[in-house]
């Protein structure tokens, strides 16, 4: 039976941490940063992220399906996109499905927008971390 030498397993260990704190960033807003032990960074994306999101739904904001109707649509739905588990969750209960009639829900909307841009954006800085292009 072979045994991985250890700077071996620590190489191919490091080698998917940026990856995996990418893509774990990217579902959950703040794991990324919580896999590199950065709990106080981790702890403030996820609130604010989370937040955003929340009050864009208390606002009747609107969630986006995919379509390729309108090019804004689609890059809505991209922002949303990036909200990661959260779009999920809201698209399984049917939440931010309704029709935007008042115009504070269309602030609610850029919340939700915004909240995804922001977690694309976390999680890619969680990516910089782990690979060492940027200082903690």
């Amino acid at each position: 039976m072979a045994t991985t030498p250890p700077a071996a397993a620590r190489a191919a260990q490091s080698s998917a941490l940026p990856a995996l704190a990418l893509i774990a960033g990217w579902l959950v807003p703040g794991a990324g940063h919580f896999l590199l032990r950065k709990w106080i960074r981790g702890s403030l994306i996820f609130v604010s992220i989370v937040s955003m999101f929340l009050i864009g739904l208390a606002l009747k904001g609107k969630i986006y399906s995919p379509t390729t109707a309108e090019i804004l649509d689609m890059l809505n739905f991209a922002g949303d996109v990036g909200t990661g588990l959260l779009y999920v969750i809201a698209r399984v209960f049917d939440l931010g499905q309704a029709s935007v009639q008042v115009a504070i829900a269309d602030y609610g909307t850029k919340f939700i927008v915004v909240a995804g841009l922001l977690n694309i954006m976390a999680a890619v800085d969680a990516h910089s971390l782990a690979n060492g292009r940027k200082p903690s």
